[in-house]
């Protein structure tokens, strides 16, 4: 698929992802004696809070040409379809409990791991798959532990708000999106076995989660 094109459709799904959230977070608000409906505004705020923190990384041109263009969107369509399937279905939960705290603390740092983690590669990350000319192995920060900590953080955050906002279509669209990143991280891997370093620092790390892949 044509970069450019890419580029253009992740830009086009930015502002329909933050519409879809902002009509979610004022239909949630109409209730406002309902605890867990408030919670759940909230909660969406922060997500789309957390949308805005990566935009202009989202829609940027990378500064070199991608090594590949077909797992982008799809990537982006899943993940945008887990968040937004999961606020437009009406809220599971009945009445407040101290179990709804928990999505939200995980939530919260799964976001940070995967900020942290965007920062720590610096301007090797892209959204696109892309080797630098002067691509270097990161073996610091979250990098010490996994090979793609900013994918475990997404993964997290997104499992942590599926499972406030619980139904089966967002379910799906979760599954779909641990099928999408399985499938990039695997082509990404491909480009960043030509780094030199790579394939030695592979070897003693998980993908995502230790212990699991």
């Amino acid at each position: 698929m044509n970069q450019r094109l890419v580029v253009l459709a992740l830009r086009a799904l930015l502002p329909v992802t933050c519409a879809v959230f902002v009509t979610a977070i004022g239909l949630l608000l109409t209730d406002r004696a309902s605890t867990p409906q408030l919670a759940g505004a909230l909660f969406a705020g922060l997500y789309v809070l957390w949308v805005l923190a990566e935009a202009r990384i989202t829609v940027r041109h990378p500064s070199q040409s991608a090594a590949e263009n077909s797992t982008l969107l799809p990537y982006a369509l899943a993940r945008a379809g887990t968040g937004m399937s999961a606020v437009l279905w009406p809220l599971p939960w009945q009445g407040w409990s101290a179990w709804l705290v928990v999505p939200v603390v995980v939530f919260t740092a799964a976001v940070a791991l995967r900020l942290v983690a965007i920062r720590t590669l610096g301007r090797f990350y892209s959204h696109h798959v892309v080797r630098y000319s002067d691509h270097s192995v990161v073996t610091h920060g979250p990098y010490r532990h996994v090979r793609h900590p900013a994918y475990t953080g997404m993964l997290l955050a997104n499992a942590a708000f599926v499972s406030f906002f619980l139904n089966p279509l967002s379910v799906l669209f979760l599954l779909a999106l641990c099928a999408v990143v399985t499938w990039r991280v695997r082509v990404e891997e491909r480009v960043l076995w030509e780094v030199p370093g790579y394939a030695g620092y592979a070897g003693g790390r998980a993908r995502l989660l230790p212990g699991v892949w």
